[in-house]
């Protein structure tokens, strides 16, 4: 039997997603100078005062965010299902590519003057390093009892991430196809 709620608590409830939603798209296009509560507020539809109703100060709203960012980056490894380690190579590549990696660099670049914000994201990068390791590992059928092979898989993250960081300022599709080509090459060899 499942939880029954109100129309009241499924409209705040639709306000606060769009609130999260909103505030991960103004970090991934304004950054975070540019990514105030009244801005996010406007881009959500709401009014300031619905949103600070939710979040009552902008470090609440962004350490939300972080979390809502995490949460996305998990849902979206866990919906990865490639077919051959070719695909699963860049389907994690492509995780580094988007608006949530977008997002997630600019939540990194301020917790490093933001000391609320700071602990939340470590915290949560750490939990979510972890279990994207793990979904790697499952993805590309690597057996980690072997020497080397923990390293392998998370040299190919590490690469991923510099991939999605060259991104940001120049279209690196190209490059990048060739690189992911190249280290599907080289995983295939190593794992077998």
């Amino acid at each position: 039997m499942g939880v029954v709620t109100s129309p009241k608590q499924d409209r705040s409830r639709a306000t606060r997603q769009r609130l999260l939603a909103a505030a991960v798209a103004c970090l991934a296009e304004r950054g975070w100078a540019g990514s105030t509560v009244s801005v996010v507020a406007e881009r959500a539809g709401v009014s300031r005062g619905a949103a600070q109703h939710h979040f009552p100060t902008r470090e609440d709203l962004f350490t939300a965010a972080v979390e809502y960012v995490a949460e996305e980056r998990s849902t979206a490894l866990r919906a990865l299902a490639p077919e051959g380690r070719a695909q699963a190579v860049e389907a994690l590549v492509d995780l580094y590519t988007g608006d949530l990696f977008r997002a997630a660099l600019h939540l990194w670049v301020a917790a490093c003057d933001e000391p609320q914000l700071g602990a939340r994201v470590t915290e949560l990068e750490a939990r979510v390093g972890r279990e994207t390791h793990h979904i790697a590992v499952a993805l590309l059928d690597a057996d980690e009892s072997r020497p080397g092979v923990r390293e392998l898989v998370q040299g190919l993250l590490d690469m991923a991430r510099g991939l999605g960081l060259a991104n940001l300022l120049t279209d690196d599709t190209a490059r990048r196809r060739k690189v992911v080509t190249q280290w599907t090459r080289v995983l295939d060899g190593a794992l077998g």
